[in-house]
């Protein structure tokens, strides 16, 4: 059985178009394509990769980038840093809305909240998550969310829905125990990238990732950001969803066959890939 990369953003390699910051940092790898990166993390073992969407142009270049690839799949998803962009511009959430029946699209998001940066206003964040929620819910698709420094008001949002009617994952977690464990009951889904490598032996993080449900972990790269010890200082591919399960083989206990075949069989459940 083979790994899933369940969010990764390679649809801007090579294009002028997309997310500024992660078409920058993939000018750093050189010159490569998209089908380079694609045969390399198959040769290490990555049988398939969730292309996620940060705005209408980035999501827009996901699904176009999966459909002649046989083993990439779609997420559109408007990134809590571009919330401000679109709230109130119906003629952008409506062409957004309307990328959810492409082919191969299986998820909405990256969406949610972040209050670390802050880059749009907290008003524009929580609505632009709502349109997403109901786009999700729509559509019986689960969600991506990244959400940082901001579950006291993620989870009254969450919460407000009927329960087991939202399906999806906390992407790139590195919260507390306690908001992993709630996540959890909710039955929410954990990404675990390269971030938990970074994390000190001795810190609550490290715990965290222990304990994580082996039924509710997804391993992730988020590439070409936060890429994991020991390749630290070089640009993130999915081919190093390998390095991540390995990782957490020698934290948690169970061998690398039981990491890869149940992190794959969740994969299979909520994105259905």
């Amino acid at each position: 059985m083979q790994l899933v990369d369940t969010h990764c953003h390679i649809q801007s390699v090579g294009v002028q178009a997309g997310e500024r910051a992660t078409r920058e940092l993939w000018t750093k790898a050189g010159d490569i394509s998209i089908d380079d990166i694609v045969r390399r993390a198959h040769d290490a073992g990555v049988g398939r990769m969730i292309c996620v969407g940060c705005d209408l142009p980035d999501s827009g270049l996901a699904v176009e980038c999966v459909q002649k690839r046989d083993t990439l799949y779609a997420s559109i998803g408007i990134h809590p840093h571009e919330a401000q962009k679109y709230l109130g511009q119906k003629a952008l959430l409506d062409a957004f809305a309307g990328l959810v029946d492409r082919p191969k699209v299986i998820a909405v998001g990256e969406t949610g909240l972040d209050y670390f940066y802050e880059h749009s206003p907290k008003e524009a964040q929580i609505e632009i998550l709502k349109f997403q929620i109901e786009l999700a819910l729509s559509h019986d698709l689960p969600m991506i969310f990244h959400v940082r420094e901001a579950f006291d008001d993620f989870w009254p949002i969450f919460e407000s829905y009927p329960r087991d009617t939202i399906h999806g994952v906390l992407h790139s977690f590195t919260d507390s125990v306690a908001n992993m464990e709630r996540a959890v009951q909710h039955g929410l889904y954990i990404g675990v990238n390269g971030i938990a490598t970074f994390a000190k032996a001795d810190s609550e993080q490290r715990v965290m990732y222990r304990t994580i449900p082996l039924e509710s972990l997804l391993l992730e790269t988020d590439s070409p950001f936060l890429t994991p010890v020991p390749y630290r200082g070089t640009v993130n591919e999915p081919k190093h969803i390998r390095t991540i399960a390995e990782f957490l083989e020698t934290i948690r206990g169970e061998s690398l066959t039981e990491l890869t075949e149940a992190t794959t069989k969740n994969a299979r459940a909520l994105f259905r890939v």
